[in-house]
């Protein structure tokens, strides 16, 4: 009987290896996408009610508000206590569910302790400078991504609920927080996709421009035409640049991409802060930091917090990487 259940365990634990490896090289996908995405349209009834920004708990991050976009690394200075700077930080996807196109900003949920990991290790590298502000919002799931296709109906009216949200928690931002100080925007992925819709429908060819002293929208596969098409604000050249934008897509020094064709990414190197350019060495890196916590990947399954927390950042390590864009493209050492 036990080597009946250690041959039945073995090959369980076989299955469980070939469907991983199927999974990640892409072959599996596609089923795993079918299956798991949502199986209904875009319906409003669905959705969680329109976030109240004057509410703390409509906000990942506040000054006032403890949080993980409070911390810094072992050895770093917090921001001062009256910072002259503010940052408007929008959070990349961390609604992994098929549940529905959009999150339903579950508190008590594995989505929730994704959103603090990015405030961990995301907003927290402006909290030295500056004053942090990231609102929480109906985020379109990650099988926006998978399962659907740009400019389609769908799509639109997923990312529109979202970056509505967006809108509003910027309004309250400028309203009732930033008082006519510099801002920053800063964002990753799909926080991108939202913030440089913000720059295109707020702040470019407006008094805004001149408040806001860069945007650091990373991963969003924003091109030099996006940027063209706008009406002052520009992209970066260098470290001492103002009112202008900063953007990169990373990739590790042996990732095979097909990347013919189609407009060139933006490419900022954040090592020199020059666009494009040549490769800046590892001796330019002032520092890397581990990350705090555990972002979570899981596509199926309840969507329940699972008590990940959030310790200190460690000690930045120098020296780390060295940092090349090639054709709008950022590689780094991997």
């Amino acid at each position: 009987m036990k080597t009946a259940l250690k041959i039945i365990g073995a090959i369980v634990a076989l299955v469980v290896v070939v469907i991983a490896g199927l999974y990640f090289t892409g072959m599996l996908q596609p089923a795993v996408i079918a299956l798991y995405k949502p199986h209904h349209g875009w319906d409003l009834a669905l959705k969680a009610p329109v976030p109240d920004y004057a509410k703390t708990g409509s906000w990942a991050a506040l000054p006032s508000k403890d949080s993980p976009a409070m911390l810094v690394p072992k050895g770093v200075a917090p921001s001062p206590a009256a910072p002259e700077v503010d940052v408007f930080f929008i959070h990349p996807t961390g609604y992994m569910s098929g549940a529905d196109w959009n999150s339903p900003l579950d508190p008590n949920s594995r989505t929730e302790e994704n959103t603090k990991w990015m405030m961990a290790n995301q907003a927290s590298v402006f909290n030295g400078c500056c004053a942090v502000y990231a609102p929480r919002y109906r985020e379109a799931s990650i099988f926006r991504y998978f399962a659907l296709r740009d400019g389609d109906d769908l799509t639109n009216k997923t990312m529109d609920l979202a970056y509505g949200d967006v809108d509003r928690a910027f309004t309250y931002f400028l309203e009732h927080y930033s008082k006519g100080r510099p801002f920053i925007i800063a964002s990753h992925s799909q926080g991108t996709h939202h913030a440089l819709r913000l720059i295109q429908k707020r702040i470019d060819g407006t008094p805004l421009a001149n408040r806001m002293v860069a945007a650091y929208i990373i991963g969003g596969g924003i091109t030099d035409k996006d940027v063209a098409g706008l009406k002052t604000v520009r992209a970066c050249e260098s470290a001492t640049d103002l009112h202008c934008i900063v953007h990169w897509m990373t990739f590790g020094e042996d990732a095979t991409l097909d990347r013919e064709g189609g407009d060139k990414p933006l490419c900022t190197n954040p090592l020199t802060w020059k666009r494009d350019g040549g490769r800046a060495p590892a001796s330019d890196n002032k520092g890397a930091v581990a990350q705090s916590g555990r972002f979570q990947i899981a596509f199926w399954g309840s969507d329940a917090a699972s008590g990940v927390q959030f310790g200190p950042l460690p000690v930045p390590v120098p020296h780390q990487t060295w940092a090349e864009c090639r054709k709008g493209l950022l590689f780094v050492a991997d």
